[in-house]
């Protein structure tokens, strides 16, 4: 039997942990409008996991995705440097961020993976520079 290296039996204890966390992050979602729920999960380089589910709201921008939500959050904490954010609706198959999302995070985490995962635990990934080309940049 093959030996599992300490590096892959790490990953396998980070995954486990956000699909835990992304889940039990959808009892906290709010979205009476669009019916659809959403729940994120930002891996940082410190190894710290920041979730996020959608706050929608009557006046429809100020409605706040799952992915800003766990961006905002580590920010605010103090973090820097992003890995992974995973995505998962159990309403919409492999759902993508949206274009406000997407230009958030190019500001902040250019270099970003984000990985969409459907209701039978299947992955995709994406890194965010295929997601969004050309993002906005204020040019001084």
């Amino acid at each position: 039997m093959a030996k599992t290296s300490s590096k892959t039996a790490v990953n396998k204890k980070i995954s486990k942990e956000l699909l835990r966390r992304i889940k039990k992050s959808l009892k906290h979602v709010y979205a009476p409008y669009s019916g659809i729920s959403v729940s994120a999960a930002l891996y940082c380089s410190s190894g710290t996991i920041y979730t996020g589910c959608n706050v929608e709201n009557s006046s429809y921008s100020l409605t706040m995705c799952a992915e800003r939500v766990a961006l905002y959050k580590a920010l605010s904490e103090g973090e820097k440097d992003f890995l992974l954010l995973l995505i998962y609706s159990p309403d919409v198959d492999s759902i993508l961020p949206c274009g406000a999302c997407l230009q958030v995070y190019s500001e902040h985490a250019p270099d970003i993976v984000i990985a969409t995962m459907n209701a039978k635990d299947e992955f995709r990934f994406y890194p965010i520079k295929t997601l969004l080309t050309q993002p906005f940049s204020f040019m001084k």
